[in-house]
């Protein structure tokens, strides 16, 4: 029996991500000689955005950037109009 290459599997990967979503949390200490010197708390959460907002993360970002997409050419809140 010869192994198979599973294509699908990063695509597999994606989809559950973006549809489901996760949360990655890590702590690290940095130390020198036993001495600790810096300390870091790391949290990301990946989703689509769908997913994002359905929990109540982006939601005024969400809002701001649809705004944005139905403004006019000339509004004044779009990047490089002053």
């Amino acid at each position: 029996m010869n192994p198979t290459k599973d294509d699908h599997a990063v695509v597999d990967l994606l989809d559950v991500l973006l549809r489901d979503g996760a949360i990655i949390q890590a702590d690290v200490v940095i130390t020198v000689a036993d001495i600790p010197l810096v300390g870091l708390s790391l949290r990301a959460a990946i989703a689509g955005m769908s997913t994002m907002t359905d929990y109540g993360y982006f939601e005024e970002w969400d809002a701001v950037q649809r705004k944005l997409a139905e403004a006019p050419d000339d509004h004044p809140l779009l990047p490089g109009k002053d």
